[in-house]
């Protein structure tokens, strides 16, 4: 169950900071919490996304920092620090590069992307623990992104277009595969954000394909709560594991581009 939480915390943290990519000043926090049916809802980790303006060799880019991690109660079973950062051009809005740095446990992970949209190829470079690095260059499409970036379609998508029957699909880059994500509009609905009070939201279903390419059936699942605002950022996400599962709320935030309109009360 160990492994389980650490990937899905992971891919939490992925998660909440691509939904708030390109607008700089912006920082968001969120708590992240496990519950099971004999263990009460407990947080376990943190996380804070930051964008800042910033210079990828001599160049104007967004910068976005993400970093994660547990609690000082839980560090000893559920030790991880990770951090991602990617660059992004201003003008295209798209990935640059992308750099994460993972502490898991004994568990440990490198990767550097660097995005040639020219010539529509990404290369990749990886390393784990102590092994050798590897290296792979791969063909991308224009639906090719980072595993941080993804969510940047949801915050831009025209709300006249999220209704019943949206759902989009993506490709997100791996180290030395691309893999398939698909996420489809679900409802509006009221929900309640803990601390902050009560937010009008949209609410996706997202589905990352497995291995074999296309075939979502068996394919990672969780729920996406973002504010139905023009801020669309992610307020609320759940994820499902073997034993329990895996949330991560909104706790503060700083520096949106707009009023949070969505906020209902506390």
């Amino acid at each position: 169950m160990k492994k389980t939480l650490l990937a899905t915390a992971a891919l939490l943290l992925a998660t909440a900071a691509a939904a708030q990519l390109y607008v700089p000043g912006e920082t968001l926090h969120y708590r992240m919490s496990y519950r099971a049916k004999l263990f009460p809802n407990t947080e376990v980790a943190k996380v804070i996304m930051q964008t800042t303006e910033a210079t990828l060799d001599g160049i104007p880019a967004y910068k976005v920092y993400g970093y994660g991690q547990t609690t000082a109660a839980f560090r000893w079973i559920l030790p991880v620090r990770d951090a991602y950062t990617v660059w992004v051009d201003p003008q295209t809005l798209r990935t640059r590069r992308f750099d994460s740095d993972l502490h898991e446990g004994d568990y440990t992970f490198r990767s550097t992307y660097i995005f040639d949209w020219f010539n529509h190829n990404v290369h990749t470079r990886w390393q784990r623990r102590q092994d050798p690095e590897k290296f792979k260059t791969m063909p991308i499409s224009d639906k090719s992104m980072d595993a941080i970036s993804l969510y940047f379609n949801l915050r831009t998508e025209d709300d006249a277009n999220i209704k019943e029957g949206y759902e989009r699909e993506l490709e997100m880059v791996l180290e030395d595969t691309v893999r398939y994500l698909k996420f489809r509009y679900e409802c509006r609905e009221v929900k309640k954000i803990k601390n902050l009070g009560y937010f009008n939201t949209i609410k996706f279903r997202c589905k990352i394909a497995t291995s074999d390419g296309f075939a979502f059936k068996d394919g990672t699942e969780f729920e996406v709560w973002i504010s139905d605002d023009r801020n669309k950022i992610p307020l609320y996400i759940k994820s499902p594991i073997k034993v329990g599962s895996v949330c991560a709320y909104l706790s503060s935030y700083e520096g949106l581009r707009y009023p949070l309109e969505s906020f209902i009360k506390k």
